[in-house]
């Protein structure tokens, strides 16, 4: 693989961190600011409303500006967001800060997917795109537990500060290693408004508001759960969210291959198990070790539906991917944001701490259901051919070694 997917996984690295680390310091930073966990937990919301606006509209306001330089822009940002949210005074100047934090989050992903597609050669694309997104599993089982331990010991401003420096780290990689991509001179926002109303990428989107907002009812709140219904102690948060950190980069890793090979069964398959497995660990939060074993499942499971659904939008904009490309990240975040309202309403309803795994689980069907039909419409559709992952933007590939010289 080229190193210039090093660098992309750093900056994912620093992403996930940041997105992630907030569900272990919702009750610190709950106490610290003197409000409800429930209240907090808007804070996820945030960040997430912050990359479903930030998506589009970043990447329209981009969409001439060459691939290196767009991705160096969007990591700045993102690092002063973070900066802004270890120095706010208070929650609501937290909420926007983490808005701002959230803004680049979509787009950094739609065009660094578009890049990592691009520097391997054909058959191999979803294999990149899902070593791009290692840096978000890697982030899930380093960064977040370092991150959240970090938190419960400095204070949660002390996490926010570590991340503005892997932003740092992230912008010099991108600048070392990514190579100058130019932008293909017939992209136009019109040309890729067109590609974003296909159907199917339509279809492909509305998947991931409902699938991932299954991962999402559980995550935001899997603190309180390991305190409040396994009995485990504070202490227990950190190793619980490294053990769902390695459960997605099993599915990371796994999504790969599996994709390359067979999108719609992979898409099929992940979703199902999603479902399945935040019912089973409804059943057994009272019985620890089991459900410690499901937080790996769920890790596995839920991130496994990320690279196909990536691919999936990716390949039916084929001809004008980018804007598709980060609309399926605003998707994946308003199903963060949609995720932790519902499973926060059910708690907050009364249902108790273990009532987000059944509303994660409804919401998982409901993915499946419309990615079922998407495939069923796909295949009865006149003309229409089995989807293949392995040519997303209906390109060249471009080398790793490309010359500095071929735009800027």
């Amino acid at each position: 693989m080229p190193l210039a997917l090093l660098a992309l996984a750093t900056a994912a690295f620093g992403i996930g961190t940041t997105e992630f680390v907030m569900m272990g310091l919702l009750p610190d930073v709950a106490d610290d600011l003197h409000t409800s966990v429930p209240t907090a937990g808007y804070l996820v919301s945030a960040y997430a409303i912050g990359v479903v606006v930030g998506a589009p509209l970043l990447t329209a306001l981009g969409s001439r500006v060459p691939r290196r330089r767009m991705l160096l822009l969007l990591m700045g940002l993102f690092t002063v967001g973070n900066l802004a949210s270890a120095l706010a005074p208070g929650f609501g100047t937290l909420v926007a800060a983490r808005v701002l934090a959230g803004l680049p989050h979509g787009a950094f992903f739609g065009v660094g997917a578009v890049v990592a597609a691009r520097l391997v050669r054909e058959g191999r694309q979803a294999r990149a795109v899902a070593t791009m997104f290692l840096g978000l599993t890697v982030a899930n089982v380093v960064g977040v537990p370092a991150a959240t331990l970090l938190g419960q010991h400095l204070g949660w401003r002390a996490t926010f500060l570590v991340v503005t420096a892997i932003g740092l780290v992230a912008m010099a990689a991108l600048a070392a290693l990514v190579p100058d991509i130019p932008v293909d001179g017939r992209q136009s926002l019109a040309r890729e408004l067109r590609a974003l109303g296909d159907r199917q990428v339509l279809l492909g989107l509305l998947t991931a508001v409902f699938g991932f907002a299954g991962v999402f009812a559980v995550y935001s709140y899997l603190a309180s759960m390991t305190t409040e219904v396994m009995g485990l102690g504070e202490s227990s948060v950190t190793l619980v969210l490294a053990l769902f950190g390695i459960g997605m980069t099993l599915g990371a890793l796994a999504a790969g291959p599996l994709t390359d090979r067979a999108l719609r069964p992979t898409l099929y398959g992940s979703l199902a198990a999603l479902a399945l497995a935040l019912a089973a660990f409804r059943l057994t939060l009272h019985v620890p070790w089991a459900a410690l074993v499901l937080v790996v499942v769920l890790g596995a499971v839920g991130f496994m539906t990320t690279t196909p659904l990536q691919m999936l939008v990716m390949d039916k904009a084929r001809h004008a991917p980018t804007l598709a490309s980060a609309s399926n990240h605003s998707a994946f975040n308003l199903a963060n944001a949609g995720g932790a309202w519902l499973g926060g309403a059910a708690v907050t309803a009364g249902w108790g701490w273990s009532s987000p795994a059944l509303v994660g689980a409804a919401l998982a069907v409901a993915g499946l259901a419309v990615a079922v039909t998407a495939g069923l419409l796909d295949r009865t559709a006149k003309g229409a051919s089995r989807v293949v992952a392995g040519s997303p933007l209906g390109g060249p590939s471009v080398s790793p070694t490309s010359s500095r010289a071929s735009g800027s």
